[in-house]
């Protein structure tokens, strides 16, 4: 058994659980494929044995990769959203926030988790994750009284997406910014200038 040194069994296993989780999250960070178990417990400075007494396979192990993750992701999201100045703004800084996890590697999880392990599962798994995730994108649609904000949001997310694939061809990311301001730049400015209007018409 091996040596415990937190102050109980409990609090052993989920330092050691979140160190077999950050070290699956560096060596897919560093190479952009799933790491097999071997190498994740390396990594982790664990026995490959005692990596299976927290996860049964290396899917299980992604898949607890993009749980623990996703939140952390929509976190920043939400945050450079509500940094933002204006509600037109939040949408850029939703793109943006997008695109700079991407490249940082953040979306090398469910790149890498994807082509592991494909299947109705992690499509299920990847729809309600991409429904969280545009949540805060719809309600700004919302507040910025746009008629169909559902519709509207999946199309930023297309040109969040299309920025995506840029970065994965090796565009560098300032780039993929200036597209972004590009098309959607137009977009913010006029709901900018609306919503300014507005304010000073309900202020008389």
């Amino acid at each position: 058994m091996p040596r415990i040194s937190a102050a109980t069994v409990a609090e052993h296993r989920a330092a050691q659980q979140r160190a077999l989780l950050n070290a699956a999250h560096e060596l897919l960070q560093e190479t952009s494929e799933a790491p097999t178990m071997a190498e994740v417990a390396a990594r982790a400075g664990l026995s490959r044995p005692s990596v299976y007494q927290y996860f049964t396979s290396r899917q299980d192990l992604l898949q607890a990769l993009v749980r623990d993750v996703f939140p952390r992701w929509t976190e920043r999201v939400t945050g450079a959203m509500a940094a933002a100045p204006t509600d037109a703004d939040r949408v850029m800084a939703y793109a943006i926030a997008n695109v700079d996890l991407v490249a940082e590697g953040a979306h090398a999880v469910g790149s890498a988790l994807a082509t592991l392990a494909p299947g109705a599962e992690l499509d299920e798994q990847a729809r309600l994750m991409h429904r969280q995730l545009q949540e805060p994108l719809i309600q700004t649609l919302i507040d910025l009284n746009i008629a169909d904000p559902v519709s509207l949001a999946e199309m930023i997310n297309s040109v969040v997406h299309a920025g995506t694939r840029l970065l994965e061809s090796g565009q560098p990311l300032e780039q993929v910014h200036t597209h972004l301001h590009l098309l959607l730049g137009p977009f913010v400015t006029e709901r900018r200038v609306e919503g300014s209007r507005r304010t000073n018409l309900t202020s008389r």
